[in-house]
Formats: C-alpha cells, sequence, structure tokens
C-alpha cells in the first residue's frame, strides 16, 4: 500500500480530539531515507539510520503531509509508515461570564467621590436580547440611538433625572439572571451639580436634549 493510503488510514483511526502525532517511515537503506527526507523537507523532518520521522499537527500540516508522502510514492522509495505517539487536545475553558452588574460597579468607582449625573450606555451582545433586555431595563427608562443592540440611560445619585444608582444595578442584575451579555459605559458624568429652577442638568447629544 502507499504511504499517501497508510497515512489516511492512520488518520481514521487516530481519537476524535488528537492535536499532534508523530510519525516515521522506515526504508530499507539510507539512501532511500535521505532522499524521503529531501522530499518531505517541508514537514522539517529529522532521518537516522534508514527512519525518517517528523510531527503532523491537525490544525496546520495533515494536507501537508500527503503531499510529501505522494512525491515520496512517485519516487517509489517503499517504505513503511507507524504511528509513534499521538497528544490530545487540551479543552479550552469557557471564559467567566462578563457580569453587567459588576461592569456598572467598576464605572461607578472610577467617579470622582462627588459625581451627582451620568449618562451611560448599555450594549447588548444580540440583537435577538433587545425586546427582553429593554422590557428588564424598563425602571431606567432606556432609549434607543442608533441601529446598534445599544440602549442610553441616566442616572442620578441624589435628584433630578434620571434612575437612581442602586435601581440601575438592579436592572443589571436581572439582564445577567437571564443571562443577556453585553457591556455598560459611563459616557459623560457631572459632579456637585445645583438644581436652579430645574429638576436637573440636561444633556445635549446631536442638537437633541437627553
Amino acid at each position: 500500500m502507499a504511504l499517501a493510503d497508510d497515512f489516511r488510514a492512520l488518520l481514521q483511526e487516530l481519537p476524535k480530539d488528537w492535536e499532534e502525532a508523530s510519525i516515521l517511515v522506515r526504508f530499507t537503506d539510507e539512501a532511500a531515507a535521505r532522499r524521503a527526507a529531501a522530499l518531505l523537507l517541508s514537514l522539517n523532518p529529522g532521518h537516522y539510520d534508514g527512519v525518517v520521522r517528523f510531527v503532523v499537527s491537525r490544525r496546520a500540516t495533515p494536507e501537508l503531509v500527503l503531499r510529501g508522502l505522494r512525491r515520496v510514492d512517485a519516487a517509489q522509495l517503499g517504505g513503511e509508515l507507524a504511528l509513534v505517539s499521538s497528544t490530545l487536545s487540551t479543552p479550552v475553558p469557557e471564559a467567566p461570564r462578563a457580569s453587567l452588574a459588576a461592569a456598572w460597579d467598576v464605572e461607578v468607582a472610577a467617579l470622582p467621590p462627588d459625581w451627582s449625573d451620568v449618562y451611560a450606555e448599555l450594549e447588548l451582545r444580540s440583537t435577538d436580547n433587545l425586546e427582553q433586555g429593554a422590557l428588564l431595563a424598563a425602571p431606567i427608562n432606556p432609549a434607543r440611538v442608533d441601529e446598534r443592540p445599544a440602549f442610553r440611560f441616566r442616572c442620578a445619585r441624589k435628584f433630578g433625572y434620571g434612575a437612581a444608582p442602586g435601581m440601575v444595578r438592579r436592572c443589571l442584575e436581572r439582564l445577567d439572571g437571564a443571562d443577556i451579555r453585553g457591556e455598560v459605559h459611563i459616557l459623560r458624568a457631572l459632579s456637585d451639580t445645583k438644581p436652579w429652577s430645574t429638576q436637573g442638568p440636561v444633556w445635549y447629544v446631536d442638537g437633541r436634549p437627553v
């Protein structure tokens, strides 16, 4: 059987989660081994005493190996292919889910101690969550501003326009509980505001009050 066919058969016998395999090809003489090593140069093989050895990576080199072995077969060098060892892929642990409530805590902690008002944005990972997200965050009066799956809202620390900080956090906890993922950022902040014939400060974004 040709070496390329032997290699295809060997791949079928490897575990489904294999990552790398060490392969050797044993030839009847050193001259054939040297010639085969030259034909397999792209695999960075080693050879000694009539044996050529190389490593194949599941993600990168199976097709490269097949092309090289076909060249060896075409040169009629013979050879016997065998598996030396193989390794299994290491599962990548799932990254911990980012908490919107915790992200809000980080944003607020970065504000000056006398902050009074903020204008913030909640951007969801998926448009599929827009309706449910708007419902769960209804107490903070979320508003769409563009085509992104995002809401903007106001938060007032003591008085004025916007939800209280605790209410914002509770709404974000509700989103976390529904496994709705995203990011929350404070876009603008004011400190130590004092109302004068108004309930609180007004921001203008793109010519519109928010």
